[in-house]
């Protein structure tokens, strides 16, 4: 057995008494910034999909609408792919307006750029609903499509 040396001992011996913290240390820094950084990746996660979700409404809808075979179609078919991207992207709220380009006559006509602007809003995760927080947290998105109708559509 060795005899034991004071200067070396107290030259290795912790000072301050940290001895076993280091761990607890890594536990609360961890969760001090995993959790912000979870909220991040899901709240962008929701904006991404509802931004999809409107960038093919817009999309869909000027196509349908640009290929109708008349005003009646062309509203049902505007409808029919608002309601199915709708369920698909699980857009909630959706504002939908359908413009044509020269305006002053009626919407879709034959040769007018059919414009469609798609405008919904993502409400941010775990914001509640207490004094109208959610709107307010609300991020707005909105997505436009133009395409060219038709000089043989018809118009009756």
């Amino acid at each position: 057995m060795r005899p034991s040396n004071p200067s070396t001992d107290a030259a290795t011996a912790d000072p301050l008494g940290d001895t076993g913290s280091a761990a607890l240390e890594f536990i609360l820094v961890g969760l001090l910034l995993l959790v912000p950084l979870v909220y991040l990746v899901v709240a962008l996660g929701l904006i991404q999909g509802q931004s999809l979700g409107a960038e093919a409404a817009a999309r869909h809808i000027a196509r349908a609408v640009s290929t109708a075979s008349d005003v009646d179609d062309a509203r049902t078919r505007a409808d029919a792919v608002l309601a199915a991207v709708s369920d698909e992207y699980g857009l909630d709220d959706v504002d939908l307006s359908i413009d044509c380009t020269p305006s002053g006559a009626a919407c879709p006509r034959a040769g007018a750029t059919l414009h469609v602007r798609v405008r919904t809003a993502v409400t941010l995760p775990l914001v509640p609903p207490v004094l109208d927080l959610d709107r307010i947290a609300a991020i707005p998105i909105e997505s436009t499509s133009a395409h060219k109708v038709s000089r043989f559509w018809s118009e009756r």
